[in-house]
């Protein structure tokens, strides 16, 4: 059971029978005069930027409701991949080099790049107009050239995906956990949905209806999509610590879909393993060709495409609670040596590519 200074609620609903409890005691500590300015996490899904500088998250989910205790954020099916793709490049584009080219890409230009992974001219023009209308894009001409760049909000998510991508923090039982507790009435059930979208995007798990669980630095993250929801009023934020009847490797493993995490990172490993070593059997020195500084450009976007959900569906774990042969680990130092070795190839392509068009090349 749950050991506070007052009663908990629940989630307007009873739990599940057979619901595993007695799992923490809980130690409280006041969140009002923690630091206040809280990180807001952006959205993972099909059109939230990404980067390649860092990467930022996507701007809507994949994630539906909340599916009960135990069930924690499922990866993505290869339909769903299928059908966000060419957006999902284009933003991940957008992430990983626009930033770096002045914010702004001509339509022409980003058709030319986004050739050399199969997304024709008509994708593209689709992709960018549906960004455009969900706020992420903004049209402008430079020169007579039609082209996009970044709107506010567009840079706002990069801005705060940055961290959460690039930066994934790796938990310590040592640290603790954040369990956010909430019980909204029926007539806010569109927020009550909202907020458990927004804690699955983060990556949370689910002890019981209504008590959400995640590492502890994701704290902020957590009061940050509680304010942006306007809930504080229906919930409450706390520290714990596990102390005792359960065995805590056992308890994560019901709270997380770690089956499925793996999966999801086996098969980023089962694609982009291989390019990484065939680049390294080119030898360490960045390509100066221009067809293998496209095909960098092409290998390093599809791999921050793959990248950049993960670290939402899998918010860090402590390594000792997780499987044996846990392929998060290698899957990260795939992603972080691929990023290394051809980012830097990769925006010299875009640079060309952009002052070809813009010339009339």
């Amino acid at each position: 059971m749950f050991s506070t200074s007052h009663r908990v609620p629940g989630d307007g609903e009873d739990p599940p029978k057979g619901t595993p409890t007695g799992r923490y005691r809980v130690r409280v500590t006041s969140n009002s005069d923690q630091a206040a300015s809280a990180e807001r996490a952006p959205d993972t899904g099909t059109d939230g930027p990404t980067s390649g500088r860092p990467a930022g998250p996507a701007a809507d989910s994949t994630a539906g409701p909340s599916r009960g205790p135990g069930a924690g954020p499922t990866p993505e099916s290869a339909a769903e991949t299928e059908r966000r793709r060419p957006r999902s490049l284009i933003v991940s584009f957008f992430g990983s080099y626009a930033r770096d080219v002045g914010g702004w890409i001509g339509v022409a230009d980003l058709i030319a790049l986004m050739s050399g992974l199969a997304v024709d001219g008509p994708a593209v023009r689709s992709a960018v107009s549906r960004l455009k209308r969900r706020g992420l894009l903004t049209p402008e001409r430079l020169g007579g050239v039609a082209g996009y760049r970044l709107s506010d909000e567009g840079r706002r998510i990069l801005a705060e995906g940055d961290q959460r991508i690039f930066g994934h923090r790796v938990a310590r039982v040592q640290d603790g956990w954040v369990l956010v507790v909430f019980s909204v009435p029926e007539s806010e059930r569109r927020r009550r949905h909202a907020l458990r979208s927004q804690l699955t995007r983060l990556g949370f798990g689910t002890t019981a209806a209504g008590v959400w669980i995640a590492p502890a630095h994701l704290t902020e993250q957590a009061r940050g999509a509680l304010r942006d929801l306007e809930l504080e009023p229906y919930a409450e934020l706390f520290h714990a610590s596990h102390l005792d009847f359960r065995d805590l490797t056992e308890s994560v493993a019901r709270w997380w879909d770690l089956p499925a995490l793996q999966a999801m990172y086996q098969g980023f490993l089962d694609e982009h393993e291989p390019v990484l070593a065939a680049w390294r059997r080119r030898g360490a020195r960045a390509p100066e060709e221009p067809e293998l500084r496209a095909a960098a450009f092409a290998d390093h976007l599809r791999a921050v495409d793959a990248w950049r959900r993960m670290p939402f569906l899998d918010p860090g774990l402590p390594p000792e609670l997780l499987p044996d042969r846990w392929a998060g680990s290698r899957a990260a130092r795939v992603f972080f040596d691929l990023h290394a070795l051809l980012r830097t190839p990769g925006l010299e392509h875009v640079r060309t590519t952009a002052a070809l068009g813009s010339t009339g090349q």
